[in-house]
């Protein structure tokens, strides 16, 4: 059986645990707070180095760390994960925008905003995050304006629901958490409710 190494409350956890219960794949959770360290401790440290939850242990019991790279493990042969190359390297594309583009900025906003209590200390870079974050959400907004989803979105399409959905909705639908207003995003906000409307979703405080 596969084992969870994660803190409820992150969206790069809750990635993991909304693909697993959609494929219907059974798991462990094995909560693990990184506030009070729990993540630097040796026994974490020997399966993941980067000291950074999740991870993920494999039912043979080697381990995968950073959450877009379990998504396309977990994925792959199922439907959230195209067989068409081309589209495949959409979804991947759409990956990578979320890592470096936008989970940086929207994310880290959200946890010093709701979770770490350090928001007076960073407001500086909490202000610079906003800006980037908001860019973010425009790029997803021009594209959901013509799209439905983010993978399978080629003429005649509006697309299919996939990891790359699940990998943007994670920290997108908390962004208000964050400082974000959503509200002049109405095709970003549109998304959220398709996402939420697919079989077998769960909340992040499922």
């Amino acid at each position: 059986m596969y084992r969870l190494f994660e803190m409820a409350d992150s969206g790069n956890c809750y990635k993991i645990r909304l693909l697993l219960h959609q494929l219907d794949i059974e798991y462990d959770r094995v909560p693990t707070n990184i506030l009070k360290g729990e993540s630097r401790s040796a026994d974490f440290l020997r399966l993941n180095p980067n000291g950074k939850v999740p991870l993920l242990l494999l039912p043979d019991g080697r381990p995968l760390a950073e959450s877009n790279a379990m998504l396309c493990y977990l994925a792959r042969g199922s439907a959230l994960l195209p067989d068409d190359a081309y589209q495949q390297a959409l979804t991947l594309q759409w990956l990578f925008f979320e890592q470096y583009s936008h989970e940086p900025f929207i994310a880290t906003n959200r946890f010093w905003l709701h979770l770490s209590g350090e928001a007076q200390s960073h407001a500086s870079q909490i202000a610079a995050n906003h800006l980037k974050g908001l860019a973010a959400l425009g790029v997803m907004e021009q594209h959901l304006q013509q799209y439905d989803f983010f993978t399978g979105a080629q003429q005649g399409s509006r697309g299919r629901y996939s990891i790359a959905d699940i990998a943007l909705y994670a920290y997108t639908h908390v962004a208000h958490q964050g400082g974000y207003d959503l509200s002049d995003f109405p095709a970003v906000r549109r998304w959220l409710e398709r996402v939420a409307e697919q079989p077998r979703h769960i909340p992040i405080d499922a």
